[in-house]
């Protein structure tokens, strides 16, 4: 991952840490160094506090003055509140496409689908990236990729958990989920389209509870002190 010195640096290293802590790459409990990334990438340190600070503010690392920085466990109240504003959201966003079915985005979409079924057992990142780009096209497709930017941030958390989720074998169902909210739209059902979305947004839920005894060290908490869905 290198930078490009014609772009702005802080949302580029921003971008790249965020995706070493989500990919379990910086781990948490990990500690991190402004000086160090900076020398790494040949920057000053003002991108580096830039960055920490933008990763503070999605909940991912912990700047603890005169102690030093580190990457968070993942907080499952944080995953639970992320998901219900994704789920919101992503509702909407189909009820808007299953209203006004467009032929062209239902083939793309498909095509999309037949890409994750390639990466399926073998190459968890390349699902995950696309799985995203699903995600994105919907909301591109209703005119609401804003909406899906603003996003970025809060379900930061649902992504480190979905990358831990990928061990559960859980890509079958979650093409499955995929290939159903793709029918829906392409039928016009909007009632079926919304339930589709919330089905697959909530598969989050059943499998945190087994992803929290397989990695205690990676949550705060235990499955039995989940929080009310």
């Amino acid at each position: 991952m290198e930078l490009d010195p014609s772009a702005t640096i802080g949302p580029q290293l921003h971008a790249i840490l965020r995706e070493k802590v989500v990919r379990n790459e910086l781990p948490p409990g990990a500690r991190l160094s402004e000086a160090e990334i900076g020398r790494k990438f040949g920057i000053s340190r003002q991108p580096v506090r830039e960055a920490f600070i933008k990763l503070a503010e999605e909940g991912l690392i912990e700047i603890r003055p005169q102690r030093g920085t580190i990457v968070r466990r993942i907080d499952p109240a944080m995953v639970i509140d992320a998901r219900f504003v994704r789920e919101a959201v992503e509702a909407d966003i189909v009820r808007l496409l299953a209203a006004s079915p467009d032929p062209a985005l239902v083939t793309e979409l498909r095509h999309q689908i037949e890409t994750q079924r390639r990466f399926a057992h073998e190459a968890p990142q390349d699902f995950i990236r696309a799985d995203e780009h699903f995600h994105r096209t919907l909301a591109r497709g209703a005119g609401k990729e804003g909406a899906w930017e603003i996003m970025q941030g809060p379900k930061s958390q649902m992504d480190r958990v979905r990358f831990l989720s990928f061990g559960l074998n859980a890509t079958g169902k979650l093409i499955d989920q995929h290939i159903a909210i793709v029918d829906r739209i392409e039928q016009a059902d909007v009632a079926g389209a919304d339930r589709a979305t919330r089905t697959h947004l909530r598969a989050v839920l059943e499998d945190l509870p087994e992803l929290m005894r397989a990695n205690p060290d990676a949550f705060t908490g235990t499955p039995e002190t989940l929080p009310e869905t």
